[in-house]
């Protein structure tokens, strides 16, 4: 065996020897350490052989380690070495190996990792509910301080959040509204209920589709932004700074935010309801030769003010969560950049989990008290408009 800094050789009496020899550190190992322990392995099972360590120049804690190991955590005597360097494998062998984890089964594992997740999960509101305190903390002291307002950092988040997502909110609507007509024109031709298209398009993408599509985009852009912006904040000690200076970070970067986002949201909604409309619009002249002014015509009729409030009410709300959850997970970003990725992640999963469950949770109530109605003791299911 000839490899590098290892040698074998057989001596005029026959006898097999190890001469280790150069420097044993880490730096000289780096790049041939594993190449180096596999050949001293391949050897180390003879229990004849010999070991000549005497001509090694530097060791180290890793190159003492590497030989250690070698030489299956056992003390070779015949070993020949330096004194320098016997105190370190003497420093070596101290140590105390480490048993490897056994895995052992559990039946509470399940229990106790739902425990956890709960645990964690309820950190995350109280830390949530502590932020909205301290921000309504700070609108009350800016109401009575007017002058103090941010409205340059405002404007900007309704900049970089609204006017910035237009163009990919109109696109996204617009396919959405193209294929839902597709989907639903052929079933509704089929019935001879072709003219009901405008009905489906208006009530579904005014009051469903279009306040969640344009949540769900801005969850993934804007949400996702926020994070990263407070998170490199906190890496960089800005936020840390903002508070040795008396600048409230709440008022400053939590604030603008969320009133930036709950503006931005409604108008970008209506954008894409637009687009979502003209494309629905246009899929049915294809599909049923339904007229586009025909269309636009009919479709205040057949959706009623009440459907375009709740819209409204959904997008300001959905745009005053999502704001607040990427910045509460951009406030608890660690001082290092995995847990930027990790935060942006988890903010812009929550945000859309959030969105979808309330989404879900008010449909729900809508579609359960308008079907449901006691009179007189019996139950009546009356149509939904």
């Amino acid at each position: 065996m000839t490899r590098g800094l290892a040698q074998l050789r057989t001596t005029d009496a026959g006898e097999r020897v190890v001469v280790l020899s150069g420097d044993w550190t880490l730096a000289a190992l780096r790049s041939s350490i594993g190449g180096t322990f596999r050949a001293l392995r391949s050897v180390s099972t003879d229990p004849t052989l010999k070991w000549d360590l005497r001509q090694i120049d530097a060791l180290d804690s890793t190159g003492a380690l590497l030989i250690w190991r070698t030489w299956g955590g056992d003390r070779r005597r015949s070993a020949l070495l330096k004194p320098e360097h016997s105190a370190i494998l003497d420093r070596i062998a101290a140590v105390p190996p480490v048993e490897p984890a056994r895995w052992r089964s559990d039946l509470l594992a399940p229990i106790v990792f739902l425990g956890r997740r709960e645990a964690r999960f309820g950190e995350h509101v109280l830390a949530l509910v502590a932020l909205i305190g301290l921000l309504v903390l700070d609108v009350f002291y800016l109401l009575l301080h007017p002058r103090q307002i941010p409205w340059r950092e405002i404007s900007a988040t309704i900049y970089k959040a609204g006017a910035l997502a237009m163009p990919v909110t109109a696109l996204v609507g617009f396919l959405i509204g193209v294929v839902i007509s597709f989907l639903t024109a052929d079933t509704l031709k089929a019935y001879g209920a072709g003219v009901y298209i405008v009905n489906l398009l208006g009530i579904s993408i005014i009051r469903e589709l279009g306040p969640l599509l344009v949540a769900i985009l801005l969850a993934g852009r804007s949400g996702s932004a926020m994070t990263a912006q407070i998170g490199v904040m906190r890496i960089t000690e800005e936020i840390d700074a903002m508070i040795t200076m008396g600048i409230s970070p709440i008022s400053r970067l939590v604030l603008p935010k969320v009133v930036g986002l709950a503006v931005a949201m409604p108008l970008v909604s209506v954008w894409a309801i637009a687009a979502a409309l003209v494309g629905g619009a246009l899929a049915a002249r294809a599909q049923l030769g339904i007229d586009v002014f025909y269309f636009l015509g009919t479709l205040p009729k057949v959706v009623s003010p009440d459907n375009i409030w709740i819209a409204a009410v959904k997008t300001l709300s959905f745009g005053t969560a999502i704001a607040l959850i990427s910045c509460h997970f951009g406030l608890r970003t660690e001082p290092n950049t995995e847990s930027v990725s990790s935060s942006i992640t988890t903010s812009v999963v929550a945000a859309i989990t959030v969105v979808t469950t309330a989404k879900t949770v008010t449909a729900s109530g809508i579609q359960l008290r308008a079907a449901l109605s006691m009179t007189d003791g019996g139950l009546i299911v009356r149509p939904i408009r």
